[in-house]
């Protein structure tokens, strides 16, 4: 028998999933089986890459998460190599936005691998993905788009269309701001910028500049573009006060400068619409309109794909480029295109965008009334709980079953952004958890 299959079966659930399932601890946290694997992995993976003993027995490490190891996930449940159930509170990044596995994403992704799982990025392309680009230009108004494969590739497209359009090389974004680690996102991030961007300066560039997320809005003479999220995610689920992101849109045009809005983490009806930037009015279209738009985390449904979606004029730039494309192998893969559009099925087809809204509303309320909470910040189903010390109140969370992480430029926060499914009797067992660990 392959080892990979031998494997599979070892990790065979040692208790069902339902997918809505309270925690469920056969073990200590992390349990023998994950301390296993994780000085296995220790033996090959790059020092860095993973969280790994140095959470296992405090809150100590980087993140204050324990070192537990995954095996299967469904719905908001994630079972550990230990057969421990927990609650994901976390969506797996805000991957997980229909929830971990769901039917109708696995089941277009099967029915895809059958067929054909991988084309030929900008050489040949297939029916999938050119579906899936009809459906993003049609739900957003965006009627051209630039698939990637994570959040990263799309923001470094966005930031070379705005270049190419403009002619001009400034880029500004914001304090708080992650945008990945690739050489242009990483160039202009904002959050733990000298930890993270500080070993590489010497490759990146003086192109980015940053001003204060929501505070007094910058000088936009000469700029190509200014990169934002509508709503912050690692930097403190953190949203700008009203009417900020407007003016900071009128700014842009008075200056000639493009915007860039980063949803790759509060798209796609996290936030409480389709789009975040769409409760900011503007337009009267529903929303504030960028030149660039870029989504992912959630857009695969748990498979790696990304878009940057623009507007024809910004888009037309590198119609003169031909040897400067914004293409790589996996451009476009089939089988990310067909969960793609699944996922994108069920976040309207279930009304998720209001359902976030509507739950996300109620619980901020309820865990404002913790005793210990010092804030709320956020909107819909992505919020920051502020406490003292959220890497401890991480660890005992997750020793009591409920997974989330610390985020802020101080992991002054806990992060939370729960599959857009979440019952509401999850919501109410993490307020309760968090009174317990707080």
């Amino acid at each position: 028998m392959p080892d990979a299959l031998r494997t599979l079966q070892e990790l065979a659930p040692l208790v069902g999933l339902s997918g809505a399932a309270l925690p469920t601890l056969r073990t200590q946290v992390p349990g023998p089986a994950s301390l296993r694997w994780i000085e296995r992995l220790e033996q090959t993976e790059c020092p860095g890459a993973t969280v790994r003993r140095a959470n296992r027995v405090s809150a100590g490490g980087s993140s204050g998460a324990p070192s537990i190891v995954w095996a299967e996930a469904l719905g908001a449940n994630v079972m550990d190599a230990d057969g421990n159930v927990f609650v994901d509170l976390c969506s797996a990044f805000g991957v997980a936005s229909v929830g971990h596995r769901h039917p109708a994403v696995v089941a277009a992704g099967r029915a895809q691998l059958d067929r054909l799982p991988h084309a030929m990025g900008d050489s040949f392309s297939d029916v999938r993905r050119v579906l899936l680009m009809d459906t993003l230009a049609r739900m957003t108004g965006m009627p051209r788009v630039i698939l990637g494969s994570s959040g990263s590739d799309v923001i470094e497209v966005a930031i070379k269309t705005a270049l190419l359009s403009t002619g001009r090389t400034k880029i500004v974004a914001f304090d708080g701001g992650y945008h990945g680690l690739t050489s242009a996102p990483l160039a202009a991030i904002g959050y733990q910028t000298e930890l993270r961007k500080g070993p590489f300066r010497g490759i990146l560039g003086s192109h980015a500049s940053l001003a204060p997320f929501g505070g007094a809005l910058p000088d936009l003479q000469g700029v190509a573009a200014v990169l934002v999220e509508p709503v912050q995610g690692r930097g403190g689920m953190r949203a700008p006060p009203q009417g900020w992101l407007a003016r900071l849109h009128e700014a842009a045009r008075a200056a000639g400068a493009l915007v860039i809005h980063d949803e790759v983490f509060c798209g796609l009806g996290r936030t409480g619409t389709l789009l975040a930037a769409e409760s900011e009015g503007g337009d009267g279209s529903g929303g504030l309109r960028p030149d660039l738009l870029c989504l992912g985390k959630a857009l695969g449904g748990g498979f790696p794909i990304s878009a940057c979606l623009g507007t024809q004029e910004v888009m037309n730039a590198w119609a003169d480029q031909p040897g400067a494309l914004p293409t790589q192998t996996f451009l476009g893969n089939p089988t990310g295109c067909a969960m793609a559009s699944a996922t994108l099925d069920v976040i309207v087809g279930e009304g998720l965008p209001r359902r976030a809204a509507e739950l996300g509303a109620r619980w901020a309320d309820a865990l404002a009334a913790i005793p210990g909470v010092r804030g709320v910040t956020g909107r819909g189903l992505m919020l920051g709980l502020v406490v003292d010390d959220a890497p401890g109140v991480t660890f005992r969370m997750a020793q009591k079953g409920w997974i989330v992480l610390p985020c802020g430029e101080r992991s002054e926060a806990i992060g939370l952004t729960p599959p857009l499914t979440v019952s509401q009797r999850l919501l109410d067992g993490a307020v309760s958890a968090f009174r317990m660990c707080i």
